[in-house]
């Protein structure tokens, strides 16, 4: 008697594994974004800076940050921030939305993408 509950506990278990992980295996493999909640934390502005400059090198610009709107990061390898930023260019205020991947461990950062926010 004994024995066949456990079979039956270990069969039920086994059965109902893959259901309890898929949603965790599902996020895991998309790479869900998550937003930021401390859009002040020094090491967010020390990225928003890095696109910043890395812009203002790669298209020989003259912005400034003035803010961090929001953000949020996803896990890759490493990590991708998004941010939303606003920025000065000389009197003209805009704001620009920059993604940048960064693998800390590496020391590595790379801009993937720095584009006017339209409205």
């Amino acid at each position: 008697m004994q024995q066949n509950s456990c079979f039956l506990i270990l069969s039920l278990s086994l059965l109902f594994l893959p259901f309890i992980f898929s949603d965790a295996r599902k996020d895991a493999l998309t790479g869900g974004w998550t937003p930021i909640k401390n859009i002040k934390d020094p090491h967010v502005t020390e990225i928003a800076e890095f696109a910043i400059d890395e812009y203002n090198k790669q298209s020989k610009g003259n912005l400034k940050l003035e803010e961090v709107v929001k953000g949020k990061t996803q896990v890759v390898s490493g990590i991708n921030y998004t941010l939303v930023l606003q920025v000065k260019d000389e009197t003209v205020d805009n704001s620009y939305e920059a993604v940048v991947w960064e693998k800390a461990w590496l020391k590595f950062r790379k801009l993937t993408s720095f584009t006017l926010v339209k409205g």
